[in-house]
């Protein structure tokens, strides 16, 4: 059929690109609805006004010109390239028709032929601008920082890698970059589906087509636009698109043999019954019945048209997939593993616990004093700390005079007094003694992931501070969700300690941890998984990529490291969200669920309709309708799958237990806060 002849925007065509342009949206529909009109004007001219019989036989001409060239074109087309395709049946059988003297059957078949094909290319292109559509997302313009502070518009295809840029509030990113002044929120709901604006400040990374938010900002471009985020998703939909899953390719090998098949049965059903005296008319009409219903439109299309439908509700909700076939494999894994930092956590450290031991001396005042003497520091527990400062809204003291000790913490001077953090032999070597609750209480807190820092100026302990990578929200609920999925056997993968690995792992609720592990060591866990089933891994793209590329199917989150994550892996989660994961598996369930229904369907009415061909014998018209409504059935029920019924469901329940889980797990008086 045309329609399934040309799944991918990168099929050639036979026309200029403009031509092509006009055609692809409006020829079908055009020539569909100028079939039925020729049709419909031959019934009226045959049945009501007794229009001279040339009249009639040149308005179903018209009908066949209109509803079967398309069709005769692409059929000579695959002749000539060896293939033969249900476009060649349907030419034949409304040819056949015709010969026989059933015009207005001939016309009506070629008119629902015509209509299927729109019908079916229209659901494949809703599926391609689904995506494609963001592209037209991105501005035609940038505003070039020159050396010199001046300002100039240029196209967005002559920026380089380098450049430095101005992004205004309200406009849109011209193409990915890192921001160098300014602090804004960005909307990135065209690119990951992020409902909240992202925070952006020094250093972060923005992309293409994000709409700025309230604050200008100067940026570094990291990316020409042909190779920004936003065009390699584009390119990755379009690649997925002609990437064809095992049903889609079992179904192509089938077409042309069975097309065949279909055309040797008519002809056999043809002339068989002439040679034992059956009317020409009669045994020719029944192999042109035939032709008809035995024609696999409806089978042929029943992959793809699903296929297409769920790769593009996936892409619009932030779940980037490859092609067919890793979306289909996704509903048959039982396995899931995931790697731990900036997967099943945050992936930065955050202060979580501020214990104040002396009198006179708050939380606030603690945290005070140790961000003001981290300040000094560029270790990575410094950054948090000092968060945790500034989200208390608490300033900064003067602070000079900062030594580190390796393996034991720092001391710098705050605010004219010495002020020291790090473990029991930092504080004890400055004299400062560490009772056993204390160093009882540290140990609690290392026990559960956490790196705890003790605190102490020249004379007494002032308190404990604790720093973690923090679980992310929807952990807990994703797994168990993933178990509901009917998921055998969740596991955790790592490289950090047991210990944390398994607090951690409580915490979220695996099946499994496998820890002290390095990347060529999570590869052998991989393959030592799937020997017990078909392994999913779940990672963040860069130093899990062997054990992406390695299982069965690999899951990159694609927010941090998305260009590792965009070449390694099968599918992305654009924006770090694991509750993307139950609803891609439970789309991709959906979309066996519905292939199965539409080939079951399918046969069953080939199978029905011809039998009675067979048989008792059946009206064309009647099997016209049959085989041609069977097709729009099966492209009706694909459609359904652009629809996020099953993506809502889960979203409400993560959404539900994700807003309990955290009043129970926030303290209350942040909770009051």
């Amino acid at each position: 059929m045309a329609a399934i002849a040309a799944p991918s925007s990168q099929t050639p065509t036979r026309w200029s690109p403009a031509i092509a342009d006009w055609f692809e949206q409006w020829g079908l529909a055009i020539a569909a609805i100028a079939c039925w009109l020729f049709t419909i004007a031959g019934l009226i001219a045959d049945h009501l006004v007794d229009a001279p019989t040339a009249v009639v036989i040149a308005l179903f001409a018209g009908a066949y010109l209109a509803g079967g060239t398309i069709a005769a074109l692409d059929a000579v087309r695959d002749l000539l390239h060896g293939h033969v395709n249900v476009d060649l049946l349907m030419v034949v059988a409304a040819i056949g028709a015709a010969t026989i003297g059933g015009w207005a059957e001939g016309a009506l078949l070629l008119a629902l032929f015509s209509t299927s094909n729109a019908l079916e290319h229209h659901a494949l292109e809703r599926t391609r601008n689904a995506v494609k559509a963001l592209m037209d997302l991105a501005p035609d313009t940038a505003t070039l920082l020159g050396s010199d502070g001046q300002q100039r518009t240029i196209p967005v295809g002559d920026l380089q890698a380098g450049d430095r840029i101005l992004v205004r509030p309200g406009e849109r990113v011209p193409t990915d970059a890192r921001v160098i002044v300014g602090i804004s929120s960005l909307d990135q709901s065209t690119l990951t589906g992020e409902s909240v604006p992202v925070e952006k400040g020094p250093g972060d990374a923005v992309f293409a087509a994000t709409i700025n938010g309230h604050g200008a900002l100067e940026a570094e471009v990291t990316a020409v636009a042909a190779q920004s985020t936003l065009a390699k998703i584009v390119r990755m939909v379009e690649e997925a698109q002609a990437e064809k899953s095992a049903a889609e390719r079992f179904s192509d090998r089938f077409e042309g043999k069975y097309a065949i098949g279909v055309m040797v049965s008519a002809a056999v059903v043809g002339i068989v019954p002439m040679l034992f005296g059956e009317a020409p008319g009669t045994a020719l009409y029944r192999a042109m019945t035939l032709l008809v219903v035995a024609s696999p439109c409806a089978l042929v299309i029943s992959t793809p048209a699903a296929t297409l439908s769920a790769l593009a509700n996936a892409a619009r909700n932030g779940v980037l997939v490859k092609g067919g076939s890793y979306l289909e494999r996704l509903g048959q894994i039982d396995i899931v593993a995931f790697d731990k930092t900036g997967t099943l956590t945050v992936g930065k450290p955050t202060l979580t616990d501020v214990i104040p031991f002396a009198d006179g001396i708050s939380e606030s005042e603690l945290v005070q004093v140790v961000a003001s003497a981290e300040q000094l520091s560029e270790h990575p527990l410094a950054f948090a700390l000092i968060s945790g400062a500034r989200e208390r809204n608490l300033a900064m003291l003067p602070a000079r005079d900062l030594v580190a000790t390796v393996g034991q913490g720092i001391h710098a001077t705050v605010d004219g007094r010495m002020i020291a953090i790090g473990n029991d032999r930092m504080v004890e070597g400055l004299g400062v003694l560490v009772p056993v609750p204390i160093r009882d209480r540290m140990d609690a807190l290392r026990n559960q992931g956490k790196t705890a820092m003790l605190v102490a100026d020249e004379h007494r302990l002032l308190g404990i501070v604790a720093v973690a990578d923090t679980i992310r929200p929807e952990a807990r609920t994703v797994v168990a969700e993933l178990k509901r999925l009917g998921i055998k056997r969740t596991v955790m993968l790592t490289g950090d300690n047991e210990r944390v690995a398994q607090a951690i792992a409580a915490e979220v609720g695996v099946d499994a941890v496998i820890a002290d592990l390095l990347p060529d060591h999570k590869l052998e866990s991989i393959r030592e998984l799937q020997k017990l089933g078909t392994v999913a891994m779940i990672g963040d793209g860069v130093n899990d990529a062997p054990a992406l590329a390695t299982a069965d199917l690999g899951i990159a989150m694609g927010g941090g490291g998305t260009d590792v994550a965009l070449e390694t892996a099968d599918i992305v989660l654009m924006r770090d969200d694991l509750g993307r994961v139950p609803f891609a598996i439970a789309l991709s369930r959906r979309m066996r669920r519905t292939i199965r229904i539409n080939i079951g369907f399918a046969l069953a009415v080939i199978l029905t309709l011809a039998t009675a061909t067979l048989t008792t014998g059946i009206p064309l018209p009647l099997g016209v309708l049959g085989h041609e409504g069977s097709t729009i059935v099966v492209v009706l029920l694909s459609l359904r799958l652009l629809a996020n019924r099953r993506q809502t469901v889960i979203a409400q329940h993560l959404e539900s237990t994700l807003s309990r889980d955290a009043m129970i797990s926030t303290p209350s008086s942040a909770r009051g806060a």
